[in-house]
């Protein structure tokens, strides 16, 4: 029931999350909205109308029956404004019946697709970039420092059986810099930085933990989401004193001299380090922490 959802216009993403006493399949929820949204609002908001407009998109379910309840979620793709998407979404919470079954319906979330899509196009921009960099133009600035690079690459270690990529000083540095990977240590290398080791993946080795565990370590890391979840990640795996990171959307890889540097200077502890993207954006770790710590239970 419904148009085919033409992504290409959509701007938002009504979600809603319901709950129906018996047991029902997508078309009869789907028939349930229509019902009972069914001249309840403007005709310009009419849902059927607004379909066969197109200004929102086909209505998708997704439900799951057990114990003779039927809970899931409601999708509504929107190109409307944001007023019009609020009204339309507080409407669909007033729905109560599917059949001859009654129904909850509660708003989760509206989301904004075009924010998803600048992201896609970030990422895919700084993609591009990275690979533009890897291949010298003629006309390059920076020709030297591309020279430069493969002697800074003969220059790194791999350390141990799993061959973590390292700068010539980690082994006898106490205080050590970790990075996520080894081109991390390539252009930290091409400062002059060399106490460093790499983690070399998107999971943390106990090997590499062994490694670390006696030094004094500063994790210097993306200012992407990316970033965030390594220092998720070590939380849980590893212990580390201070926290850099890169300004926010940029790579470790990517910095000049300038910037590598101001990064490292402003390391703070690892209590105060902040959390860049996502849900957790402007947490510190020690409220980030306080925040995922498993509540005590009442004594009754």
């Amino acid at each position: 029931m419904g148009t085919k959802n033409d992504t290409s216009t959509t701007k938002y993403e009504i979600r809603a999350l319901f709950e129906i006493d018996g047991v029902v399949e997508k078309p009869d929820i789907i028939g349930g909205l229509y019902g009972q949204l069914d001249g309840l609002l403007s005709e310009n908001l009419d849902i059927r109308e607004l379909q066969k407009t197109g200004r929102i998109g086909r209505i998708n379910v997704e439900l799951s029956s057990s114990k003779g309840k039927t809970k899931g979620k409601i999708i509504i793709p929107s190109s409307l404004q944001r007023m019009e998407t609020a009204i339309l979404a507080a409407a669909v919470e007033t729905v109560d019946r599917v059949g001859p079954c009654s129904c909850k319906i509660k708003l989760e979330e509206i989301v904004d697709i075009r924010i998803k899509k600048r992201q896609s196009i970030v990422d895919r921009a700084s993609e591009i970039i990275r690979e533009w960099d890897q291949n010298v133009s003629p006309f390059s600035s920076s020709v030297s420092l591309e020279v430069e690079k493969p002697s800074k690459v003969s220059q790194i270690m791999n350390i141990g059986k799993e061959g973590f990529s390292a700068g010539q000083s980690f082994e006898k540095e106490k205080k050590i810099i970790l990075v996520e990977g080894r081109a991390d240590v390539v252009n930290l290398l091409k400062y002059g930085i060399d106490n460093t080791i790499a983690v070399d993946g998107t999971s943390i080795s106990p090997k590499l933990v062994d490694l670390i565990k006696k030094k004094t370590v500063t994790a210097f890391l993306d200012g992407d989401r990316g970033g965030d979840l390594i220092l998720k990640e070590l939380l849980q795996v590893a212990h580390v004193e201070y926290v850099a990171r890169a300004p926010k959307g940029k790579e470790v890889e990517d910095l000049n001299e300038k910037d590598t540097k101001k990064a490292l200077g402003g390391a703070v502890s690892l209590e105060k380090a902040v959390f860049l993207t996502g849900v957790d954006k402007g947490l510190t770790v020690k409220e980030f922490n306080e925040k995922t710590k498993p509540q005590k239970k009442k004594k009754t």
